[in-house]
């Protein structure tokens, strides 16, 4: 089922003609209404008159974080702020937080982009959403329960942590839809195996993973696992927040963006042009319809590709692949570019391990080296040591095979590694301590 037929199946010529017209409306009003791009503007030598074709989206500027913290915290709206019903903020973990905020219309849609990520999933209004992502001013739990309700599904709005009791409430309640961090359904699954709950048991049937990069082997290892079809949904903040694109439950092969609303580039992180359909680079996005924050050529770090080629689902947007990394968490060791993604496919893809791992990058003298460390499961962990430290040696050789780098590897016992209740910590970088 397709929740917005006119707007899902919009054949290119017409899609492209839409976002035309919504691109020079956005360029007309940040330049009379948002000061920082009425200077960027100027700087570039453009104005919104020369805007005239999609083509022309490469000659405006880009749009970076560090902006909307520059800019800290209202200096980016476009509207007054008593036209502001909700604002949101990242964490600001690694600087100032970035606030957004949302008009009415923009909560509207919002709502709607969810509501069609949850029936793209499988979703319908007959089915109960175990919501747990987290509420507050991440925008994870607000977005996904405003859109569940907008598809008509009952939500329940149980949000992070608490995980015991979590299981409990899948069990009592019966939810039928689940939408959390990857990383965090695995924690589940581990804590409902110790209170003797298996999931195989639950009404659960779809799981809506996101808000962290995983990996297509991680999704097979928690359908194994759970019975359920775990599918893929992406979104920022600074754009809007989940639901900017959503995987198929038909194909599982890339996340249709809602292109109506987000006109998608890729680029090359290294010079900033445009790179071809299939190509990997970095994401950029412009919010065409956005009224509280709007945000051209938005440069989002993550890693991916573009897919122009009709789905078997019957939508006509646009597939971007699933994130393989950011370009700012990209290691440098030695010269060799990795990218944790990289690192857990080959984990996976041995017996005997399970998806929680750490990459702990050191400086010893004027060396950086690498150590993964990762969990073994509990019939690995009763082997005999030589057989573990055969399996070292075996993941470190696929390791120089496969990515050109050195690593030392160390299976550590299960439950041994912290787990997170929202996105998980892979790499510990200690080169500056």
């Amino acid at each position: 089922m397709i929740y917005n037929v006119d707007k899902e199946t919009l054949p290119r010529e017409d899609m492209e003609a839409l976002q035309l017209r919504r691109l020079k409306d956005l360029c007309e009003r940040v330049y009379a209404r948002v000061p920082f791009y009425k200077k960027k503007f100027d700087e570039a030598g453009i104005t919104p008159a020369d805007i005239r074709s999609l083509n022309d989206l490469q000659y405006l500027p880009f749009t970076e974080k560090q902006d909307l913290r520059n800019h800290y915290p209202y200096g980016m709206f476009a509207v007054p702020k008593e036209n502001i019903v909700r604002l949101h903020a990242s964490s600001g973990t690694t600087g100032r937080a970035t606030v957004v905020g949302y008009t009415q219309r923009d909560l509207d849609i919002w709502a709607e982009c969810i509501a069609r990520s949850l029936m793209m999933a499988g979703a319908t209004r007959r089915d109960i959403i175990h919501n747990a992502y987290g509420y507050g001013l991440f925008t994870g739990g607000l977005g996904v329960h405003f859109g569940a309700e907008k598809l008509g599904a009952t939500v329940v709005p149980v949000s992070g942590g608490a995980t015991r009791r979590q299981i409990s409430l899948l069990k009592d309640f019966g939810p039928t839809v689940i939408c959390c961090t990857p990383s965090y359904m695995i924690f589940l699954h581990e804590t409902a195996r110790e209170m003797g709950i298996d999931f195989r048991e639950l009404p659960l049937k779809i799981g809506v993973f996101g808000a962290e990069p995983w990996t297509d082997e991680m999704r097979r290892d928690i359908e194994a696992k759970t019975g359920i079809t775990a599918v893929n949904i992406y979104g920022l903040s600074e754009v809007m927040g989940p639901g900017v694109s959503m995987e198929c439950h038909e194909a599982q092969c890339g996340m249709h963006i809602y292109e109506d609303h987000f006109l998608p580039e890729i680029i090359d992180p290294s010079n900033g042009k445009a790179m071809g359909p299939g190509e990997t680079g970095e994401l950029v996005f412009t919010t065409l319809t956005k009224e509280g924050i709007p945000l051209i050529r938005y440069r989002t770090k993550d890693l991916s590709s573009l897919n122009y080629t009709p789905c078997v689902c019957g939508r006509s947007t646009v597939r971007m692949d699933r994130i393989k990394g950011r370009s700012d968490d990209m290691l440098i060791i030695r010269g060799v570019n990795v990218f944790p993604s990289q690192i857990e496919s080959l984990l996976l893809e041995t017996a005997g391990l399970t998806p929680h791992y750490q990459i702990i990058v050191r400086r010893e003298g004027p060396l950086d080296t690498m150590e993964v460390q990762v969990e073994v499961d509990e019939k690995m962990f009763s082997d005999a040591i030589k057989n573990l430290q055969h399996r070292e040696r075996e993941l470190q050789k696929n390791i120089k095979e496969f990515l050109g780098v050195t690593a030392s590897v160390k299976l550590v016992e299960p439950q041994s590694i912290e787990r997170s209740v929202g996105k998980a910590k892979r790499v510990i970088d200690q080169r500056g301590e």
